[in-house]
């Protein structure tokens, strides 16, 4: 039996797993090098890790090595080697060339003088001469130069091995094969599923860990759905032996098909589902992996059966894969929430190409390792998700609890609030305890001297000042909004002003509610039923959650289920979390706004939802509506009541609403509803949608228990055609 020498190259960082899978697979003298492992075996045995290789590129057949620092000495010692033995006559070669000397510092030209040689032979001998194919060559000759040292060799694997042949899509920065598999084989995967535990990704895109995965667990060789190898024209080689090696993974293959492995998969990108069926089909493996259009933030372990070990994994986005970069952090931060909630006794592992993201998992890593994934440097984090491993939320100084401090006595005007403060507080106590609510409004200018909204937002004040009339001196409203932030300190136990959100609340126009007062950039994470919410209670006049509209977000989202859901104004897109947790198919939302999109898409993030699923549109509304031709079954329009921007028309909601609500209602399927809200205190609904739709004023249904001091803190209807 002829015994030859082989390289296998692999993504840096794989080189270690690819030793263990060749002495696996049969391989002698297994030895990891810079440029990838070096083994022995015989022709069958590089057949076989052609096939079989989970984790090389390129299985190369090595010929000689010389010592060649010039053009002259590469052209001799390709010269030495006789290339009949390997390339018959009038086929095509390419030569894949690397490294550099002082005489030859062009990798092209290093490659024309090694095949200058080969077609010399060729000539002499007076036989066919080769010709040059780049992109199919009958055979693909192997050249590295290495400190004045030439390495020639066969390419016995032709295209790179990680390109198994399932996968015709790969999407932007694709995660290769490869890279996919030796995470797998780093996390004992393998072994896991040879003990009937579970793989699933909660995030699976084309699913490439989940069908390399599937691979391993069924033992089904690689490259058995490849359309070729390089060793298919190569003049050595030995046909019979290779059908028999494939006959017998065919078999291995059929033999699986009885395996009752469990592998699901979950994303929330109905086109990621189709693109991850049609591999899955590709390679007949409908019955092994199982995949549902589901978002993040609705995967749950399945119940099916008793799944209490497993493998998790997840690829979430990069920066490569996702433009707001600064939306991943929560995503991922989602990820590791689902991880420690629902995969306790698991291990999981996230792959990302930026540690800060790996960190904002908010999961201790157990190991670490860094694979080439192209271009990019790939972390492949493992977390041993054990009762000792808790979910960490993001750690930001706003979501810190405010701590207790001794209290300074209070003048007789804040005592006088105080009162009031802690009356509000003892009677929606019962009703935020039973609802659930954290986010909520304790007073609304109860005293009418002290006039303010003042809403706490998981225990954290803000305060807004109604502007005080001009009869009202200035160091009178000066005095009697400090007595009102001192007793909100008192009430709510905070350690100091500075942490009460301060804001005089004047009516605004235009484009002033969208500027920002502060620069401050915190954000708080507030929950609000089934969903999480950013606000931030000193950048902006608003705080990004309008607390009277909780009643409205849960009718949306008792009614979403199935739907298509429209929101119109969107502002931060509250409704429209509410109507994914429901259950939304689809959603839209539309807002003129770039910073409110930005701050929506956050959202989106921090609860695990997918921004394909539930799409943001930065346009005015009334244009937008004009040329949308999609229809959908739930619609939420709450207009702002007057708007003057400089790049849309100006906007009063009085005098606008009713053409507003044609254009809305005629984007509204025959079953669907309508919401429509305005906070504008004296607005009268047209007489003519009376007459157009079926409209029913639900404003009294739609006011929560925390601000019924103030009945016309909004209006509301609800609209359907007739």
């Amino acid at each position: 039996m002829v015994m030859h020498q082989y390289l296998a190259t692999c993504p840096a960082g794989v080189g270690v797993y690819l030793a263990q899978e060749l002495e696996q697979l049969g391989a002698a003298s297994v030895v990891e090098r810079p440029s990838g492992v070096t083994f022995e075996g015989a022709l069958g045995l590089a057949y076989r890790v052609c096939l079989w290789s989970r984790l090389a590129n390129r299985v190369i057949l090595q010929l000689d090595a010389a010592k060649a620092d010039t053009a002259d000495g590469l052209y001799e010692a390709a010269m030495s080697i006789d290339w009949l033995q390997h390339l018959a006559p009038g086929r095509s070669l390419a030569i894949d060339f690397s490294g550099r000397s002082p005489d030859i510092r062009n990798e092209q030209f290093g490659a024309r003088r090694i095949k200058d040689a080969i077609v010399d032979q060729f000539r002499q001998r007076g036989v066919g001469r080769p010709s040059v194919d780049l992109r199919e060559p009958d055979l693909r000759i192997h050249a590295r130069l290495h400190r004045g040292h030439l390495s020639l060799g066969v390419d016995l694997s032709g295209e790179s091995l990680h390109r198994r042949g399932y996968r015709l899509d790969g999407g932007l920065a694709p995660l290769k094969e490869n890279i996919a598999a030796a995470a797998l084989w780093a996390a004992g995967w393998p072994a896991m599923s040879e003990a009937g535990q579970a793989l699933i990704d909660p995030m699976c895109g084309s699913s490439t860990l989940l069908l390399e995965g599937a691979l391993m667990a069924l033992d089904q060789a690689p490259g058995l759905s490849r359309a070729g190898f390089g060793f298919d024209h190569w003049a050595g080689h030995d046909d019979a032996q290779w059908r028999a090696i494939r006959s017998e993974a065919d078999e291995r293959a059929q033999a699986s098909l009885t395996s009752s492995v469990e592998i699901r998969g979950y994303d929330g990108d109905i086109q990621a589902v189709r693109h991850s069926q049609n591999n899955i089909a590709r390679l007949g493996l409908e019955k092994f992996v199982r995949i549902r259009c589901k978002d993040l933030a609705s995967v749950t372990r399945p119940t099916h059966k008793d799944l209490s070990g497993g493998l998790v994994v997840a690829n979430p986005p990069w920066g490569e894969r996702m433009g707001s970069v600064s939306s991943l952090h929560l995503l991922y931060n989602a990820l590791g929430d689902l991880m420690s909630r629902e995969f306790e006794g698991w291990r999981g592992v996230v792959l990302t190409s930026d540690l800060s993201l790996g960190k904002a998992v908010g999961l201790r890593a157990a190991k670490r390792r860094a694979f080439q994934n192209g271009r990019l440097d790939l972390h492949c984090l493992q977390f041993e998700l054990t009762a000792d491993n808790r979910f960490r939320d993001l750690d930001t100084a706003s979501q810190k609890p405010l701590a207790s401090s001794p209290q300074a006595a209070l003048s007789g005007e804040a005592e006088m609030v105080a009162n009031r403060l802690r009356k509000n507080r003892r009677r929606l106590s019962p009703w935020l305890r039973r609802e659930g609510i954290s986010c909520y409004r304790v007073y609304d200018a109860d005293i009418p001297e002290y006039a303010a909204a003042v809403d706490i937002y998981n225990g954290h004040p803000h305060i807004a000042e109604y502007a005080a009339p001009k009869s009202v001196p200035d160091d009178t409203a000066n005095r009697r909004l400090e007595a009102l932030v001192q007793a909100v300190c008192n009430v709510f136990e905070v350690p100091a002003v500075d942490r009460v959100a301060v804001k005089r609340r004047e009516r605004q126009k235009g484009p002033g509610q969208y500027q920002r007062l502060e620069q401050t950039g915190e954000r708080l994470v507030v929950s609000e039923g089934a969903v999480r919410a950013l606000v931030n209670l000193h950048d902006y006049l608003d705080t990004g959650l309008f607390l009277d509209h909780r009643p409205l977000r849960t009718w949306v989202a008792q009614e979403a289920k199935g739907r298509h859901f429209l929101n119109l104004f969107s502002y931060t897109g509250a409704a429209t979390l509410h109507a994914a947790a429901g259950g939304a198919t689809t959603s839209t939302s539309v807002d003129a706004s770039a910073t409110y999109l930005d701050w929506f898409g956050a959202n989106l993030a921090l609860n695990g939802f997918s921004d394909r699923q539930h799409r943001a549109i930065r346009a005015d509304v009334r244009s937008w509506l004009a040329e949308e031709t999609r229809q959908y079954d739930l619609i939420m329009l709450d207009p702002p009541s007057f708007s003057n921007s400089k790049r849309h028309d100006d906007f009063d909601v009085q005098r606008d609403h009713f053409a507003l609500l044609e254009l809305a209602m005629a984007r509204l399927t025959g079953e669907g509803y309508l919401y429509f809200s305005t906070n504008s205190r004296r607005f009268k609904l047209d007489a003519r949608a009376l007459e157009k739709w079926q409209v029913s004023d639900i404003t009294q249904q739609s006011i929560p228990e925390d601000f019924r001091r103030n009945q016309r803190i909004h209006a509301c209807w609800r609209i359907t055609h007739l």
